[in-house]
């Protein structure tokens, strides 16, 4: 039997506009060119999405968990009304100083979603626009791939050798996906 595809996605910088201040509302929402068109290509190909996000603004105190909530469902029913589906969201709350098992570069959100799909991670991609998407994605054996958007372009120069696949948006990643190389 054919294991179902999925592609985990990192959500700030790669779904929609990144802000070092934060999203902290669904009004400051706001998807990157071409990426929700991305996420409905990958559906229509057979792929799951799935996003997985740190979001310490909650620690943070910047929002709460309500407010993030309105946030995913701006992105979802955004998506839905470009053809496409966010199978589910997973998001680490923590801060960078708390030490918890969820908040990339670790691995814990990866190791949940593989845990509640019953998903073999070395046949999974993972985009982002950081090192540490790109961290965890091999820690777990899942394949890397960078998006110059968000922090892409300033990862990139800081990490000249990265092994991961790099491509300039989610858009091109999506296309390179579905053509089965």
């Amino acid at each position: 039997m054919l294991q179902q595809r999925y592609v985990l996605l990192d959500r700030d910088g790669v779904i929609n506009q990144d802000s070092d201040a934060f999203i902290k509302s669904p009004e400051e929402w706001m998807p990157i060119p071409g990426s929700l068109e991305a996420i409905a290509l990958l559906n229509s190909h057979g792929y799951k999405v799935v996003v997985v996000s740190n979001q310490s603004g909650i620690a943070r105190g910047l929002f709460d968990e309500n407010t993030l909530t309105a946030v995913h469902d701006k992105m979802s029913n955004l998506v839905r009304s470009q053809g496409g589906e966010i199978t589910a969201i997973y998001f680490c709350p923590h801060g960078p100083d708390d030490n918890c098992a969820c908040r990339k570069p670790k691995a814990g959100l990866l190791l949940q979603f593989a845990h509640d799909f019953n998903v073999d991670l070395t046949r999974t991609s993972v985009i982002g626009d950081s090192l540490r998407d790109l961290q965890a994605a091999e820690l777990v054996g899942a394949k890397p791939i960078l998006v110059k958007t968000g922090k892409g372009q300033q990862t990139l120069i800081n990490n000249p050798n990265l092994n991961a696949l790099i491509f300039e948006n989610l858009y091109d990643a999506a296309k390179f996906l579905i053509s089965g190389q």
